[in-house]
């Protein structure tokens, strides 16, 4: 426990004195505010490190379980085991917040760690290979930079476990490798996740926490609302207030603004680009190729068909897409792979209850945007094709530890072992059954 709380209070040292460097770094990468990166890339980070630091101790402790007649002298515990060597591999996006906090839980639950940073978040990768080392014990925390190569020779090699955050093609590569090697993981996926408005809310207040949770990082979060689905009314009324909430949080020409971030490299530009030939433009669509400038960006009149409404956006692009109620729009949403988060806003919360209870996310929040990430005692992970496997807080611990299933037995008292012994016989038969019987409770 001392050596992984020493490890603990070393990372929370590089977050803190190297502060400057991190948000340099997301900076330089995807022209990061310092608002966005201070959040993100240190102190939704820092929480999870004192998450751990402050519950340690009880995490790490034997759990002792109920016991039934026939071991009612004996000791039935579950230990907490490491599980060994483990293996992360980190995206571009958030390459600071995506990348520590599983590191956290290994850490915590005793592993040893090897990190892989993204190779096109180039300048962040570049901070952690060579400044995380001179804090972390280096025989016992690696990272490895590179790029496509490097992580498919990671791949070769056996781990003990694999937790993995990125795209569904990648993924199911990992995937692939890990069962060579019967490995265990997590995989951190995306998707298009849901965002429902209803006809009975406040407009402006929805709008600006889609607008803000949309745009933040300029759309490349693997939970910013990815469409917004509802009537064609409420879509009358919705639209003018995001343009007044783009306006209001960017100015009136949002490239000049340091508070919007940039894509981060020339492809992800061109392909989100190619998604504004869908629909309608009906707040921005201004593009600028020499500074991966994509203008925050309101699209009507898609239709299911068209390529935006086909993969993750992952982009400062949100389109509309209509239908006659709430019932069309839960059918829709439960017709496509379930999201990594879902997302409904109403002024009736009978409303926002049945968008949860009638469909099928790895997260949900209610009248907002992604602010369910930012509690450590919510688990965030995915379902179905948008991953499995969660993690914050303790969560996290739970991801990388071996739960074993323990029992200690005294050397004595044979008489009561006597009964399970052959020769067999009917009394001994109902006295075992007797000791061992789960009884159902009086309802």
């Amino acid at each position: 426990m001392e050596y992984r709380r020493t490890q603990l209070e070393a990372l929370s040292r590089f977050l803190e004195e190297k502060k400057c460097e991190i948000l340099q770094a997301l900076n330089a990468d995807l022209r990061r505010p310092a608002f966005e990166g201070e959040v993100t890339g240190i102190s939704l980070i820092m929480n999870e490190v004192n998450t751990a630091l402050n519950n340690l101790e009880y995490w790490m402790a034997d759990e002792h379980v109920n016991k039934n007649l026939a071991t009612m002298f004996d000791s039935a515990f579950i230990r907490k085991d490491p599980y060994g060597v483990v293996l992360i591999i980190s995206p571009f996006n958030y390459p600071f917040y995506l990348t520590l906090p599983p590191l956290v839980g290994a850490i915590a639950a005793g592993n040893c760690v090897i990190v892989k940073p993204s190779e096109l978040s180039r300048c962040s990768a570049k901070l952690m290979a060579e400044v995380l080392p001179t804090y972390l014990d280096p025989d016992t925390f690696a990272v490895v930079t590179g790029g496509p190569e490097t992580t498919a020779r990671l791949l070769e090699n056996k781990f003990d476990y694999i937790f993995f955050t990125g795209n569904t093609s990648v993924g199911k590569i990992v995937m692939t490798a890990a069962t060579k090697h019967l490995t265990p993981l997590t995989l951190e996926l995306g998707g298009k996740s849901p965002c429902y408005v209803d006809s009975c809310c406040d407009f402006q207040n929805a709008a600006n926490r889609i607008a803000w949770t949309k745009f933040f990082n300029a759309g490349q979060t693997c939970i910013a609302p990815d469409y917004v689905i509802c009537t064609a009314d409420t879509r009358e009324r919705l639209i003018p207030c995001l343009r007044k909430a783009i306006r209001c949080f960017y100015g009136c020409n949002p490239q000049a603004s340091p508070d919007f971030g940039r894509m981060i490299n020339d492809k992800h530009f061109r392909r989100v680009r190619a998604l504004l030939d869908c629909g309608q433009v009906a707040i921005g669509g201004e593009t600028d190729e020499s500074d991966r400038y994509i203008a925050p960006t309101v699209l009507v009149n898609v239709k299911e068909g068209e390529p935006i409404m086909q993969q993750e956006v992952f982009g400062p692009v949100l389109p509309i897409f209509t239908v006659a109620g709430l019932d069309e729009a839960i059918q829709y949403i439960n017709s496509k792979d379930r999201p990594l988060a879902a997302y409904a806003f109403s002024c009736h919360r009978q409303v926002v209850n049945r968008v949860l209870a009638c469909t099928s996310s790895g997260g949900f929040c209610g009248n907002d945007g992604f602010m369910h990430v930012f509690i450590p005692s919510l688990p965030f992970g995915g379902i179905g094709c948008s991953g499995f496997g969660k993690y914050h807080g303790k969560f996290s611990f739970d991801t990388f530890t071996h739960q074993r299933g323990c029992l200690i037995r005294c050397m004595g008292l044979e008489a009561l072992n006597s009964v399970r012994y052959p020769p067999y016989t009917e009394r001994k038969l109902k006295m075992l059954k007797f000791g061992i019987e789960v009884r159902r409770w009086n309802p």
